[in-house]
């Protein structure tokens, strides 16, 4: 047996022992199985790729290299139902935003084998004992695209879920989404390079592949090794096209590779190339895996700091990066987590938890957690005299406290709500958030990495954090006070109205149904009585169909109208005293776009007004005009007009009128229907000398240049 054939063989073998390790698994989910039929899946392929290297004819080596691609085909969809659900609690969000790729990645292996099986490979040359070139068909092509876009999906999504990871979650699936991620980096390079080099799938790519399986295996074997690594929880974004790197570095990747591949051919091809862009990938990896150490980035500053006499924090940067990363918080939750991520990256202690007084001060709930799942932090709850006694002491204690330096009681309970997750993680630290005297909530750090003590610089940035983000949520807490302070004015308001109006409407049915038994055979009291009925009916609905109107964004069927026709329609239906002059000055004016019914219920609110405001005696001047591509509808009075502080505080604003039984909705409504016109509205007021409203519309610049050349 040759040294590749024991390579895949190995690889096999390792798969088949991770598969079995999690089937022995005492709580088998979804993930789990999807786990289980993965690794089973690769080692098929690697086994495949044994009995391929095995082969003495073509035809043997072109059947069991079919029978590998088919069990990559089967395989990749299962990977990336992993990647979709491993280490995520909303992962069923995920599921179902991706079910439509889900179905079809499913689906399309399933076509390629059956209907388009003979056509994978045509060809296979020996190139030399065990070593073949393979010439792929059409479905074989597709395939290996179908394979790297699967492999660029499974990477984005472990790329997704491993940024979302902080402190020990992070720490805990680590390994096992560096070994799945090189896994199917190595399948994105393999795949990536037969559709490079003429749909011709090398030996020496198919030796990387194996290669890449085994290697990633035993990173993912490193991770069963740590605990919760199948329970941990985190909360991905679900946008994750985005934000993705993986989706950046493939296309560059390919890119290059794909000049290079060009030039090298150019020049008469080396046999090396593929080996040596190998090479550099692996090292690639490896590179990255170090750089996500823990350790090693400790290692790397403190010898900074040693020996270049580097500042152990950059004040300045660190409150940039805290602010940038806290700003767009607007719940206790956010900022609280956005703080926890940021406390465990810079002192890099694993595990950090932020607890937060309850209303009565009574107790603690948890707010934020790197380790902590909100089920396991229900069951480390103190009793109400352990957190009365910690809140008692904090008070006293302003400043951060090392709680495994004290043996009181209060102490003893903090460690029963952060327990420790290594032994030499290093003592636990409490750091009070204290707001006017008075305790907020606490943030307990532990589990550093290597188990390196807290110097005096890192509890003096953890103490300035800590105030930085209590005053956060004190500003979040006021802020939703005042929130909900405002809208039970505006439901208080509208409920006034409401109970205003409809006092007088039961009032007048209340006195009819008294009337009703002494005149019920009177057949005109009847009468007035269904038509007061009708009139109250139709009285409620209107005022609820006007308050609808406050709700959701108004929508508008604009048709070509003649503005003048519907001024005149309006000021034809509204009623005027003998006394009141309607003056009206219409010039011509070109079509624009408006929904005629929409804009009525504006020049019918505005005359109205106006009609009010100089009460039975007075001036009304109605006005259209155009200027400079604008069509001007002006509504004046010679009434009492508007005071300044009403006119710039309170008009055109819901519940704010000067009216005595106005509900302060029409100029609101108004304003709405104008502005979904795209069009605005000006008011010139003065108190005793009357008010002017403008409604200015645009003129579509089809019916402005038509207008033009007819004049």
């Amino acid at each position: 047996m040759s040294n590749t054939e024991i390579l895949g063989f190995a690889g096999a073998l390792l798969c088949c022992g991770l598969a079995i390790i999690v089937a022995l698994h005492k709580q088998r989910s979804a993930v789990h199985w999807a786990f289980i039929i993965g690794m089973a899946g690769l080692a098929a392929e690697n086994v495949f790729f044994a009995l391929t290297v095995a082969a003495a004819v073509p035809a043997d080596a072109i059947f069991w290299q079919k029978w590998r691609l088919i069990a990559s085909l089967c395989v990749s969809p299962v990977w990336l139902f992993f990647s979709l659900t491993y280490a995520r609690w909303n992962h069923l969000e995920f599921l179902r935003s991706w079910r439509v790729v889900l179905v079809a990645v499913f689906t399309i292996p399933i076509g390629i084998a059956v209907l388009f099986g003979n056509n994978l490979i045509i060809s296979a040359d020996q190139i030399s004992a065990g070593q073949w070139m393979f010439q792929l068909g059409l479905s074989g092509a597709v395939s290996n695209l179908f394979l790297l876009l699967s492999a660029v999906l499974v990477l984005m999504n472990l790329e997704s879920t491993f940024r979302a990871a902080v402190g020990t979650m992070l720490w805990r699936i680590k390994f096992m989404i560096l070994g799945i991620g090189v896994s199917f980096i190595v399948r994105a390079y393999v795949n990536g390079q037969a559709l490079l080099f003429h749909n011709t799938l090398a030996f020496s790519l198919q030796s990387v592949a194996a290669m890449g399986t085994l290697f990633g295996a035993a990173l993912t074997l490193r991770s069963l090794f740590r605990p919760g690594h199948f329970e941990t929880n985190v909360y991905p974004p679900r946008f994750v096209l985005r934000t993705s790197l993986v989706l950046v570095l493939a296309g560059v990747y390919f890119f290059v590779v794909g000049i290079f591949a060009k030039i090298v051919e150019f020049f008469g091809g080396d046999t090396d190339f593929t080996l040596k862009a190998f090479i550099l990938l692996v090292g690639l990896v490896l590179v990255t895996v170090l750089a996500l150490s823990d350790r090693l980035r400790q290692q790397t500053r403190l010898f900074m700091n040693r020996h270049f006499q580097r500042p152990v924090y950059d004040y300045r940067s660190m409150w940039r990066r805290f602010a940038g990363e806290t700003a767009s918080a607007v719940q206790p939750a956010e900022l609280c987590q956005a703080t926890a991520k940021f406390l465990a990256d810079v002192l890099q202690s694993l595990s950090v938890s932020i607890w937060l007084v309850d209303d009565k001060h009574e107790n603690f709930t948890v707010a934020a957690s790197t380790f902590l799942s909100e089920a396991r932090a229900k069951t480390l709850n103190l009793t109400n005299a352990q957190a009365i006694a910690v809140i008692q002491a904090l008070e006293k204690r302003p400043v951060p406290v090392d709680i495994d330096a004290s043996h009181e009681e209060w102490a003893t309970a903090l460690k029963q709500c952060h327990p420790d997750q290594f032994r030499s993680g290093g003592n636990r630290i409490c750091a009070p958030l204290m707001y006017g005297g008075y305790l907020v909530g606490m943030i307990i750090l532990g589990d550093r990495v290597k188990g390196e003590p807290f110097s005096w610089q890192d509890l003096d940035l953890l103490k300035s954090v800590a105030d930085s983000a209590v005053a956060g949520l004190v500003n979040i807490q006021l802020s939703q006070k005042l929130l909900q302070a405002g809208q039970m004015e505006a439901f208080q308001t509208m409920s006034a109205f409401f109970v205003h109006d409809l006092k007088n409407t039961i009032s007048t049915l209340n006195l009819m149904l008294k009337n009703l038994p002494a005149n019920f055979d009177n057949p005109e009291f009847r009468e007035d009585a269904l038509r007061g009925i009708s009139k109250t009916i139709t009285h409620v609905n209107h005022l609820i169909q006007r308050l609808g109107q406050l709700r959701g964004r108004l929508q508008i069927k604009p048709v070509a109208s003649d503005l003048n026709e519907l001024v005149l329609s309006v000021l034809s239906g509204v009623e005027t005293s003998p006394q009141l002059n309607v003056v009206k000055t219409m010039q011509p004016l070109p079509k624009v776009l408006l929904d005629e019914e929409q804009m009525q219920k504006v020049v019918t609110n505005l005359i109205f007004n106006a009609r009010e405001a100089v009460a039975s005696a007075g001036e009304v001047r109605v006005e259209t005009s155009q200027n400079n591509g604008w069509a001007v509808l002006s509504v004046s009075d010679n009434g009492c007009g508007m005071n300044p502080e009403f006119l710039n505080q309170s008009l055109f604003r819901p519940f704010q009128t000067t009216k005595k039984n106005g509900l302060g909705i029409g100029l609101f409504q108004s304003k709405m229907i104008v502005e979904a016109h795209r069009g605005r509205i000006q008011v010139e007021s003065q108190l005793g000398k009357g008010t002017t409203f403008r409604i200015i519309l645009p003129i579509p610049k089809q019916s402005y240049e038509l207008q033009a050349t007819h004049s």
